[in-house]
């Protein structure tokens, strides 16, 4: 059976005329964005349908394809978008063991089983590193406590304003640490740390569900105090 897959349209970000591209991918929905700029995409998230994310960006140079942790849902898609743009893949190395086991319902935490295992990473991220896509820049933010190599990528030049947060803040919520690898006492750090770091005027793409800023995350989620 095909990934699911829903095209959510797209925004945009500055004036320099990048767009997030917002696509629904797998069976709990994962967002999946494509950040493009100056005719490049970079990837966040391929957690299913793979080869329909790469036929949508079609024109695009897809430069990364980038995953915030390795749970099945955020890197299900991976294998076939990089077989079909040949684009590198970058991880945390903490987390590339889970991301090995994407198809096995037993590592999901679920019982749900995702599009492929995830391949060996070209890159292994860990925190300062940069990826560049066209006239953006994110840099590589540790945020471990729902998976131990779980990232931020903090916006930068054109894409300053926006994080993808993954599954580590939600809506006043954050992720789940009750799965293999997670950790309340590393989350609690890492949402703390969050509010310290990131201006309140930032949007923050989740990785499922609706986007925040860090403002309202800061006056009302039970969490980040």
């Amino acid at each position: 059976m095909a990934s699911p897959f829903y095209d959510a349209g797209s925004f945009a970000v500055s004036d320099a005329g990048d767009v997030v591209r917002v696509f629904v991918v797998g069976p709990v929905q994962t967002n999946c964005y494509a950040y493009v700029s100056a005719d490049e995409a970079l990837v966040v998230d391929p957690g299913g349908a793979g080869a329909r994310v790469a036929a949508a960006l079609s024109g695009k140079k897809v430069v990364c394809a980038v995953a915030t942790h390795g749970h099945g849902d955020h890197v299900g898609g991976v294998a076939a978008l990089v077989s079909a743009t040949d684009a590198p893949f970058a991880l945390a190395a903490a987390d590339v063991e889970i991301a090995r086991h994407a198809s096995d319902p037993s590592w999901s935490g679920s019982g749900i089983a995702y599009d492929d295992d995830a391949p060996a990473p070209s890159r292994l991220l860990s925190e300062g590193d940069v990826l560049e896509v066209g006239t953006a820049r994110f840099r590589v933010m540790e945020t471990p406590g729902h998976t131990p190599g779980g990232i931020c990528l903090v916006g930068e030049g054109s894409a300053e304003g926006i994080v993808f947060v993954g599954d580590t803040l939600f809506p006043g919520s954050c992720g789940r640490t009750d799965l293999a690898g997670g950790d309340p006492e590393a989350m609690r750090r890492s949402l703390a740390r969050m509010g310290r770091e990131i201006s309140p005027q930032t949007v923050l793409l989740c990785g499922h569900g609706l986007a925040t800023t860090m403002a309202e995350e800061l006056a009302s989620n039970p969490f980040m105090r």
